[in-house]
């Protein structure tokens, strides 16, 4: 009685937030180290990113966060992290990194794109030009936008000039930058006569 009554208090109370992973539903016979082998994270991780669950008593249809493995920010090589803003959508991700919805998918198992959540972290795959492989063309670096960010401010910092960060960046509105978005630095420094 009292596992019946914790698994309708754990339906009761909706999904865990999840903006670093994905939400999994318990199975039959699932114990926190198959899931964390199944998705290659670690049961440590799990219990972080759901403070309550019982590891020793899972409930069967229950939604459980599951962290993101990879490099450090959640995200696997090749690929940024990126939060949701209002209005997004796989589409209009894509468009702006330079890449598709179906790599994108591909990037995000078990994140639905018809319910993304403003806050919500996925992972972006960096653009490819020509086929290349890599987030930018080469002479350049790949540099995720961050609050406060201008390309007047990148270009000081890098020691690049605004017009070759534009050149680097086409189609990149450097009036319009956003944070999470993928721009690529030129690891050139120019040289100007003064």
């Amino acid at each position: 009685m009292a596992e019946i009554e914790a698994g309708q208090v754990g339906m009761r109370q909706g999904p865990p937030p999840c903006p670093n992973g994905f939400l999994y539903q318990i199975r039959a016979g699932d114990t926190l180290f198959a899931i964390a082998q199944r998705f290659g994270t670690t049961v440590t991780q799990i219990l972080a990113a759901n403070p309550g669950l019982d590891p020793n008593s899972l409930q069967v249809a229950r939604l459980i966060c599951i962290p993101r493995a990879g490099a450090p920010g959640g995200c696997p090589a090749g690929t940024s992290p990126y939060t949701i803003r209002s209005g997004d959508t796989f589409y209009s991700i894509a468009q702006r990194a330079g890449t598709t919805v179906e790599a994108i998918q591909r990037a995000n198992p078990g994140v639905n794109p018809n319910a993304l959540r403003v806050g919500q972290v996925i992972c972006v795959p960096g653009r490819a030009p020509d086929g290349a492989p890599g987030a930018c063309p080469a002479g350049t670096r790949p540099y995720v936008i961050r609050s406060g960010d201008t390309f007047f401010a990148l270009a000081q910092r890098f020691g690049v000039s605004v017009a070759d960060l534009q050149a680097a960046n086409p189609g990149v509105n450097p009036n319009a930058l956003q944070i999470g978005q993928l721009v690529c630095i030129p690891t050139r420094v120019q040289t100007t006569s003064s």
